[in-house]
């Protein structure tokens, strides 16, 4: 075996999670930071008025990052399935300490009016091509570096590390809503997590230099048959069912999850009236566990499937959404408010742990990362990306709970799917490892 195959060997699992994870962990804490910290900078680069018009602005920037990260998977995903997971990981993770650097150094609109939303909006459009091509080499590395048998648990640290930072940008708010006046975190106090987050991610950058390459990849780049091809449009057009059937599988869940993770802070304290603190102490607890639940159900999925756990989620979320959102909105205790969040996260967990992996399962390698990319980006540019927008649209609009029968409805859609796909535990992989055993098992016969 390669030495840059040996991410894959069975006594260094965990070296390739943590090399697929720790960067992943640094884009989305970037990613969520802005989110977590958006009810606090809203009003530095838009005029002052209706406090729920500043958000419409920062969440229509937040979606537009959305509409980047389909350009993001195809142009990271191509780069990935042709120059390497290793080489698309370490892009992404420089792309990301870019755009917070560019947040943290923002003028405001009292400094020089539409200028610094500008610059807001550039440093999300970075955001959002960065973590539309991490999501897929995050994805295919761990899958492709993981043992068959094992791939449901180790692809589950993807959300785990997605969580994680999402719990570290929390606990950041919480300590610093703490430590500092209200005012001084409207002023200036908003910027320390952008600062923290490029800092960081110019850390990973190093890390990230040191990854193995897994062995799928290091393989089909030594085949040069067809190598002029690996990641492009026309390879992904051979396998437009799975890319569809990836849009299809990914619209319901990725509602949910942005509703009950990036929104949820807001939701708490802009409808349920809790207060920004007790709001985000809710998140951050419910958070932590739904972590916990991730490598738990992605095990599970290597015992039993991916497609029990993706039905447990559609029909919970179908069934559940607008009872728990209605119940959310009248309940004014944390206790109430964090026992129906963590229940909303059980549900999700049956999507979150093992989307990743069923999507990589889906394609061959050399077309893997672009195959995930891609569908998955268009997926959430159009659902996921928008959530939070459409969300406080209808709170605007006066119909809120027009927005629970919405997240329903896609879950309803997404459950057609589950109900209707095939397995995908191990297939693609484990094709591919047989093509390879048949093949050096008459290589040797030859011999």
């Amino acid at each position: 075996m390669s030495d840059t195959g040996s991410a894959q060997h069975p006594r260094t699992p965990w070296r390739a999670v943590l090399g697929g994870s720790i960067g992943n962990l640094v884009e989305w804490f970037d990613w969520f930071v802005y989110a977590s910290f958006a009810t606090y900078f809203a009003g530095a680069f838009f005029p002052k008025g209706n406090d729920t018009a500043q958000l419409l602005n920062t969440a229509g920037i937040f979606a537009v990052g959305f509409f980047m990260r389909p350009i993001g998977g195809w142009l990271l995903g191509r780069y990935a399935d042709r120059r390497g997971r290793k080489a698309a990981l370490t892009l992404t993770v420089t792309l990301m300490s870019a755009s917070a650097l560019l947040i943290a150094i923002a003028p405001t609109y009292d400094q020089v009016g539409y200028f610094g939303a500008f610059v807001l909006l550039v440093a999300r459009l970075l955001q959002g091509l960065s973590v539309g091509g991490e999501y897929a080499a995050s994805a295919t590395y761990l899958t492709e570096a993981s043992q068959p048998g094992r791939r449901g648990f180790v692809s589950s640290f993807q959300y785990v590390s997605m969580t994680l930072g999402q719990l570290i940008g929390l606990g950041l708010l919480i300590m610093l809503q703490r430590t500092m006046s209200d005012g001084s975190l409207h002023s200036y106090g908003w910027r320390i997590p952008f600062i923290v987050g490029a800092v960081a991610a110019a850390v990973v950058f190093w890390l990230r230099r040191n990854l193995l390459e897994t062995e799928a990849y290091t393989e089909e780049e030594g085949a040069q048959d067809g190598s002029a091809e690996r990641g492009s449009l026309r390879q992904l057009l051979l396998h437009r069912k799975e890319a569809a059937l990836v849009i299809a599988l990914t619209m319901g869940g990725t509602v949910a999850y942005y509703t009950y993770t990036t929104y949820l802070t807001k939701y708490l304290s802009n409808t349920a009236g809790l207060s920004k603190n007790d709001a985000s102490l809710v998140s951050f607890c419910a958070l932590f566990l739904f972590m916990l639940l991730q490598p738990v159900a992605g095990s599970l999925s290597d015992r039993i499937g991916r497609r029990p756990l993706l039905i447990t989620f559609g029909i919970g979320s179908m069934l559940g959404t607008v009872p728990i959102m209605t119940a959310l909105s009248h309940t004014d205790t944390f206790l109430g408010a964090l026992l129906l969040s963590l229940a909303a996260l059980v549900i999700i967990t049956g999507y979150t742990s093992i989307n990743a992996v069923v999507k990589a399962e889906l394609f061959p390698t050399h077309v893997r990362a672009l195959g995930v990319a891609l569908p998955y980006a268009l997926a959430n540019a159009l659902f996921g990306g928008t959530a939070e927008y459409v969300a406080l649209w209808f709170k605007n609009a006066g119909m809120e709970s027009g927005f629970y029968w919405y997240v329903s409805g896609c879950a309803a859609v997404s459950l057609v799917v589950y109900l209707t796909m095939r397995e995908t535990r191990d297939t693609a992989l484990t094709r591919e490892a047989a093509e390879k055993t048949a093949a050096e098992d008459l290589r040797k016969s030859a011999v």
